[in-house]
């Protein structure tokens, strides 16, 4: 009786992956929403890319001390996401997805920036692709018992 069951050399499901549609999709994600949350993060303390004070629903700002420290929080934890994403994609893409439903929710109480939870929401469903994805294509490191 055959079965389907196949032993790889270290470095071989990388080389049986590279070609397959599914998995080029999953390391677009992967690296995608690694690249965004870290550069929009660390932008958060010098605003280069926009003022992204006027993102934030005023009260969230007033209950941390203003917009700039509220605005370096959300810094802070989008580079932490970001590198949640990039050694455990699976709980990161989680993460992330929640954290943009909640920037979502921030973004509707605000007026006239309705399209940008929209493209935020394309966004959560993308990191949740990729946790899913996740979950087929992350390798699991097996550490020998000790002797």
């Amino acid at each position: 009786m055959k079965t389907d069951v196949t032993t790889a050399q270290s470095g071989t499901f990388v080389q049986e992956h590279a070609h397959d549609a599914a998995y080029q999709g999953y390391q677009i994600l992967h690296w995608g929403f690694v690249v965004v949350p870290l550069i929009a993060g660390v932008d958060k303390f010098f605003n280069k890319l926009t003022d992204w004070s006027m993102y934030l629903w005023g009260p969230v700002g007033n209950a941390v001390g203003g917009t700039h420290r509220a605005m370096e929080i959300v810094g802070a934890i989008e580079i932490v996401a970001a590198f949640l994403v990039l050694f455990k994609p699976k709980i990161g893409g989680l993460i992330v997805t929640l954290w943009l439903w909640g920037i979502i929710a921030n973004l509707l109480l605000l007026p006239g920036f309705y399209d940008i939870a929209l493209r935020d929401f394309g966004l959560s469903l993308g990191a949740l692709a990729l946790s899913r994805l996740a979950s087929h294509f992350e390798r699991h490191v097996e550490v020998p018992a000790p002797k």
